[in-house]
């Protein structure tokens, strides 16, 4: 009897030995956990951009001297041909100064056949040998100055009639109206804009993009572009400029792109639109952001070798991307990561995956 208590007492102390054990070997045992497959995707950013639709040019005129305007005769949105006025000066004094310098060149017209005369009769009696020649050479010399002051007097008549035309604003081409500055009576200075006109040769859809990496990649491709407010089919664009500096206002970046040929392009101007862009630079290992660890100070998966054990293993990360990651090294097409549960491995540990049943 006192040999089986003893027996018993041994066995007794020894039991938390091997519940301890047993715990160590499940700890030790399968783990499921998410598989992730790194699948060879393409760098593919999608962009969606909300703008306006502008003119590809657009012009602010004014009159090329100061004075006094007297009509206008634009408004805001109205279509105007080249050459057509839309605005005008008091012209008083240009029209003043267009009269003398008419009156100086018929002056100057009237002396010139003066000199013509006095030099044809100097030449003609120095022929018949009742002239001389000193005669004849100061005649042809005053018929020269003559003929110079004409050309003067043609010049100031040319200078006073453009300053008569430029008391006239005209539109250099086609194009709408888009902002009127003045009013009638209003003195104007040089240069001073005084209407704003949108040509009508092409449209640009105007955005203020995120400030991307790959933004940069943008020039020249397509842009899928959808009006707001107006129901019209679907237009396509193309990246024809992007700023080079961000602006400090808004963190954004101005992008261009440049509609093709539409009907009725005059109705688009100001128009709310859609955008939307893809941009595809490369290609690189896809898998989900939760295969992400650390090693030291370096990113690294769990990769699980051909026995299901995992090692860790360092990666460099290409880019991110909705739920994604890319990676550009570290990590082949084809191999198996372990996901969700990570945070749980250690090197060697055996894993299985989560879908599996026992």
């Amino acid at each position: 009897m006192v040999l089986f208590f003893m027996v018993l007492l041994r066995l007794s102390s020894l039991l938390p030995v091997v519940l301890i054990a047993s715990a160590v070997a499940a700890q030790d045992g399968d783990i499921r956990v998410e598989f992730a497959t790194a699948t060879q995707q393409p760098y593919d950013l999608e962009l969606q951009l909300s703008g306006t639709i502008e003119a590809m040019d657009s012009l602010d005129l004014g009159f090329r001297q100061s004075g006094r305007v007297v009509e206008v005769l634009a408004e805001e949105g109205d279509q105007v041909s080249a050459g057509q006025a839309m605005a005008r000066l008091a012209s008083v004094q240009q029209d003043q100064a267009l009269n003398v310098a008419r009156a100086s060149l018929a002056a100057a017209r009237a002396a010139q056949a003066q000199a013509r005369q006095a030099s044809d009769r100097a030449r003609a009696m120095l022929e018949r040998g009742v002239g001389t020649r000193a005669a004849r050479d100061a005649a042809m010399q005053a018929l020269s100055g003559a003929e110079g002051a004409v050309e003067r007097a043609e010049s100031q008549v040319e200078q006073a009639r453009r300053a008569v035309d430029e008391t006239v604003l005209r539109a250099p081409e086609a194009a709408v109206v888009t902002a009127r500055n003045v009013a009638p009576g209003q003195i104007v200075g040089a240069a001073q804009p005084v209407l704003s006109l949108a040509t009508t040769h092409g449209l640009d859809a105007v955005f203020q993009a995120p400030d991307h990496p790959l933004l940069r990649e943008a020039m020249g491709r397509r842009v899928k572009l959808d009006t707001i407010d107006i129901d019209r089919p679907t237009m396509v664009g193309t990246v024809s400029e992007i700023a080079p500096l961000v602006d400090p206002r808004t963190g954004t970046v101005t992008l261009r792109a440049q509609i093709a040929a539409v009907e009725d392009s005059i109705a688009l101007l100001g128009a709310a639109v859609r955008g939307s862009l893809r941009i595809s630079t490369g290609a690189g290992v896809q898998l989900p952001w939760t295969v992400l660890m650390r090693q030291g100070d370096a990113p690294a998966v769990w990769l699980i070798d051909d026995d299901d054990r995992v090692r860790l293993v360092p990666v460099r990360i290409g880019q991110f991307a909705d739920g994604a990651v890319f990676l550009s090294a570290g990590v082949e097409p084809g191999d198996r990561v372990v996901g969700a549960g990570s945070q749980l491995m250690y090197p060697g540990r055996k894993v299985r995956p989560a879908e599996a049943r026992p």
